[in-house]
């Protein structure tokens, strides 16, 4: 308990000025060492303060580089879908040009082949492969090669709508994309230090997603528009090619539908014609016919005539062969008796063979009627075809420049 109560040891003097001296040493080293520490303190916020104005002016020069890139190809794209897009329109007009088109060939094609099929119906000498049935051949093969190259062209022109979509179907997704980013772009240059309500984003430095060079993303949008500009110029060359094809091929059609026109006109003129002649031949004919009629006719009254007379001559020859005796002489009378007999039995015989050769030609004429009959008969169906059936069935043709 005594030693508890012991007084703590003293120090001398001189370390009582020691220890004072060291604290007042530690505490100007202290103060020295902090006074350093705010003043680089203040330098480095200084710095700081500028390096971060630098490099956040940097960032918004840059960001306003970005957005003026972005609103450059946003204008670019926009061209471009406003170019493929007035293309595919005009190649949407002429699809129903086309189709129209292909629509007007079908009716003269079924005309042409219906006036073939009737002309079928022709007899005679008049079923001839003529000019008008190789007009009418050649029409057809006209029309089915028309008829073809259009459904060729309609097929092309459908592909070329489909690869101008696709290409606006490119382009609206990238200028949806653009439009995006742009947006975005432009909230980030409105957003500054005194912005209100903004937050620390610590997520913000992971690079989340297929991020892309600046290189690749100048590449996808020129790709792009390089696509768009190819069916664009496809589209330019195609319509070119549309509208030669259609002007064309309706100048055919013109032009081969005239060809059979003239050609049917022709051909009625020539049966006609031919018609007319034959109808004067029957006249002809049947004018014989009547005079031979009546020259039969007299040839019979002309041999009925002749039997009073050889009757008569025979019965005096025979009353005379009835003399008595000398009598019976073979006298002047007698002779000439003979003659007469004999010389009228000759010219009836050559009246026979007049009448028999007269008949033979009546016959003849009649066989030449008929015919001539059957030929006006087979002229008149044929005229009833080219010119009935056939002309005016194509007078209903009507060829469109579509």
């Amino acid at each position: 308990m005594a030693r508890l109560l012991q007084d703590p040891p003293k120090l001398n003097p001189s370390e009582w000025y020691t220890a004072n001296n060291m604290q007042r040493a530690r505490t100007e080293s202290q103060k020295s060492r902090s006074e350093c520490m705010t003043a680089e303190s203040w330098r480095l916020v200084d710095e700081i303060e500028k390096t971060t104005q630098k490099t956040q002016n940097d960032v918004n020069k840059k960001l306003e580089q970005r957005r003026e890139e972005i609103k450059f190809w946003k204008q670019e794209l926009d061209s471009k879908l406003e170019q493929i897009v007035h293309e595919t329109e005009t190649l949407l007009t002429l699809k129903n040009r086309l189709e129209r088109a292909l629509e007007g060939c079908k009716e003269p094609l079924v005309i042409t082949q219906k006036c073939l099929l009737y002309r079928q119906r022709r007899v005679g000498i008049d079923l001839v492969h003529d000019e008008v049935e190789q007009e009418l051949v050649k029409e057809a093969e006209v029309l089915q090669g028309i008829i073809a190259l259009l459904g060729r062209t309609l097929e092309q022109t459908n592909e070329q709508i489909r690869r101008n979509r696709s290409a606006k179907y490119n382009l609206d997704m990238d200028l949806k994309d653009k439009f995006t980013a742009l947006t975005i772009d432009d909230y980030c240059a409105s957003l500054t230090n005194d912005t209100p309500y903004i937050t620390y984003a610590d997520n913000a430095m992971k690079l989340e997603g297929n991020f892309v060079s600046p290189e690749d993303w100048i590449d996808f949008s020129n790709i792009n528009v390089e696509k768009a500009d190819k069916q664009r110029n496809n589209s330019l060359a195609l319509k070119a090619l549309i509208d030669g094809i259609l002007s064309q091929t309706a100048n055919d059609m013109r032009k081969q539908c005239e060809k059979v026109n003239t050609a049917f006109r022709n051909r009625v003129k020539e049966v006609k014609d031919a018609k007319h002649k034959l109808e004067t031949l029957l006249a002809m004919v049947m004018d014989e016919t009547a005079s031979q009629e009546k020259n039969i006719a007299a040839l019979k009254k002309a041999i009925a005539d002749k039997e009073g007379p050889v009757k008569v001559a025979q019965t005096r020859l025979e009353a005379r062969n009835h003399r008595p005796n000398v009598e019976l002489c073979y006298d002047t009378v007698h002779s000439s008796l003979m003659s007469e007999v004999q010389e009228i039995t000759k010219n009836i015989q050559r009246l026979k063979d007049a009448l028999a050769q007269a008949q033979t030609e009546l016959k003849g004429l009649s066989r030449r009627q008929l015919s001539l009959e059957e030929e006006i008969k087979v002229k008149e169906n044929t005229l009833y075809i080219d010119d009935v059936l056939c002309m005016q069935m194509r007078e209903s043709v009507c060829i469109n420049n579509y």
